[in-house]
């Protein structure tokens, strides 16, 4: 590709709000005490958010713990200078390891072969130059990745025997906190892992950090706090669930928090059809009356779900406009006969706010059956995410 000191103008962006993430942050700071830690958990793109601008804001906040999914994304943020403790929380493969040491980052380990290759390298004094920092996952009861029982006691005790290893962490994940009223489950979930954490004390196994809360259990359940939370989706302004925040305000639980991402694009083109057009592929919608339609360059591409397809809407000028016809590939249709003034170039909101209305990521979810979460993750991470204050 040709080098040119000419920047692309892109046809749509991410806006990231640095002061929403610090806000979201501080209020977290105040659910805990002195000697609780908050991890902000910034894996998979930062749920969409963008991973080194979101850890970066972080990290000006006081933030020394990231959460990451893969060696890729811990690696990334060395790599834009992030200094804090970075843990990988998902599959760790044998062969990454010697990367992983040397970029200083911690891991779950629960794969027999893993430890193999931990044994190799500390014989081969490796881990006395990049010594290795694993955390336990205990499987209380969620049915994914981590070690229980015997089973956990004699991954814990082998580590244990490695010469440059050491069990840095213990932790769990609540299988169903954020979708319920009712917390049972949960209750039995963390009455189990500290009879794990008792058992692992017992054979002299006492890690420096015991985490967990995710964001819903460091909302609504103090005892789960240990000495470090993780903050997911709430780092975003999300929360957790419907359910979450029901609880929180029946307990009376004064916690604000606010949205971090504005999803923007812009008209492309102004099309007027008469009363009966049809608009897409498919034929699979016509207009109802005589129309202007807007072309907006974004798709399912970019991460606007074909789901949204005549059911979707976005902003212009403040006025929430339909989505017409099926959302293609990298393009779509809106119906902005209402709006008035409306020209190419003018700004439109995708998920966020415009004026005095606002399109949050539930809404955009509910429309296709699905969560906050994933509204805003699968926004494609090649889209450029621009912060702003």
């Amino acid at each position: 590709m040709p080098k040119t000191k000419e920047k692309f103008v892109p046809k749509t962006w991410v806006e990231v709000s640095a002061d929403a993430v610090k806000s979201n942050i501080q209020t977290f700071k105040r659910l805990i005490n002195s000697e609780t830690k908050l991890m902000a958990v910034v894996k998979s793109n930062a749920y969409g958010h963008g991973l080194v601008g979101v850890a970066k804001i972080a990290q000006s906040q006081g933030v020394t713990w990231f959460g990451v999914d893969s060696p890729e994304e811990g690696i990334a943020l060395r790599a834009n200078g992030i200094k804090g403790s970075i843990l990988i929380m998902g599959f760790v493969r044998p062969g990454n390891l010697e990367l992983i040491l040397k970029n200083k980052l911690s891991f779950v380990a629960y794969d027999p072969k893993v430890l193999l290759k931990l044994q190799s390298l500390s014989k081969k004094g490796y881990l006395k130059k990049y010594p290795a920092h694993i955390h336990l996952k205990i499987e209380t009861g969620t049915g994914r990745q981590g070690l229980a029982g015997e089973e956990l006691m004699d991954f814990a005790l082998k580590i244990k025997k490695i010469k440059g290893a050491e069990i840095q962490g213990i932790y769990t994940h609540f299988a169903n906190i954020e979708d319920t009223t009712d917390h049972s489950y949960s209750a039995s979930q963390l009455k189990k892992f500290i009879q794990e954490k008792n058992r692992l004390a017992q054979n002299g196994i006492k890690p420096e950090v015991v985490h967990t809360a995710c964001s819903a259990a460091a909302i609504l359940f103090p005892e789960t706090h240990f000495n470090l939370i993780r903050l997911g989706i709430s780092l975003y302004g999300l929360w957790p669930s419907k359910e979450t925040h029901a609880v929180a305000q029946r307990a009376h639980r004064d916690i604000k928090l606010y949205p971090v991402l504005t999803w923007k694009t812009i008209i492309a083109q102004l099309k007027k059809y008469p009363k009966g057009s049809p608009i897409g592929y498919g034929l699979s919608e016509r207009t109802s009356r005589a129309a202007t339609i807007a072309v907006v360059p974004v798709g399912y591409w970019d991460g606007y779900d074909r789901g949204l397809s005549s059911v979707g809407s976005v902003l212009v000028h403040g006025e929430r406009c339909k989505v017409v016809g099926r959302v293609c590939m990298n393009m779509m249709m809106v119906d902005v006969t209402d709006v008035k003034g409306v020209k190419t170039e003018d700004e439109v909101v995708l998920i966020g706010k415009q004026k005095k209305v606002a399109i949050s990521a539930e809404d955009f979810a509910g429309k296709i059956g699905t969560i906050n979460y994933e509204a805003v993750t699968r926004i494609n991470p090649l889209l450029p995410r621009v912060i702003v204050g």
